[in-house]
């Protein structure tokens, strides 16, 4: 495969197969370092939980949008902050924040409104020594930053898409495993499918 550092200087050199395997390439990288231990935590809060909330901001939320889904189909009680058939949060309750930089204040602020309630709290980031790393009761580090640290970046994509693409990827995997452990299986996740379509 040609060098993608060699891309911006020869047009034409890399085809959209390998653009699309340099994606790929990056998430498997990224994922490849996350810590079995955080993950087995958040999935332990999840089962725990009463009712599961999400959160976030931009194309993160989107992804939670998308694990919140998943979880719904799953059977557990799931829901996006903001909508408008969202109850209220209260102890017992799980809310789980996605932010590649663990900086944006509407999602701290979700965060620690959930933990005043009694609900617990997790944290998707890619930044776990942020202030919405620090507050929340539980951080899964993505190792797919969005701040770079002498410009040392991991990724050839724009600004905040690996974090992104391996948040869903991650949250993806994560209901696999939560799959495995309830003993869910394909047939229940297509009584729970919507019939809308």
């Amino acid at each position: 495969m040609p060098d993608e550092r060699d891309a911006g200087r020869v047009p034409g050199l890399m085809t959209a197969r390998d653009y699309t395997q340099l994606v790929a390439r990056e998430i498997c990288d990224a994922l490849s370092q996350t810590d079995e231990q955080q993950v087995e935590t958040l999935l332990d809060m999840i089962e725990a939980a009463n009712n599961i909330f999400v959160g976030g901001a931009g194309r993160s939320l989107m992804m939670m949008k998308a694990f919140a889904m998943r979880l719904m189909h799953i059977g557990l009680n799931a829901y996006v902050v903001g909508e408008t058939i969202t109850p209220a949060v209260i102890e017992g309750d799980l809310l789980i924040a996605g932010s590649g930089s663990g900086q944006t204040k509407m999602t701290l602020a979700l965060v620690e409104a959930a933990a005043a309630r009694g609900a617990r709290t997790a944290v998707i980031t890619g930044h776990p020594d942020s202030p919405l790393g620090q507050t929340a009761h539980h951080c899964l580090h993505l190792h797919a930053p969005v701040v770079f640290v002498n410009s040392a970046r991991p990724t050839r994509q724009p600004p905040g898409t690996l974090f992104e693409q391996s948040l869903l990827a991650q949250c993806d995997a994560m209901i696999l495993m939560l799959m495995h452990r309830r003993g869910t299986t394909e047939e229940h996740i297509r009584r729970r499918h919507t019939k809308f379509e």
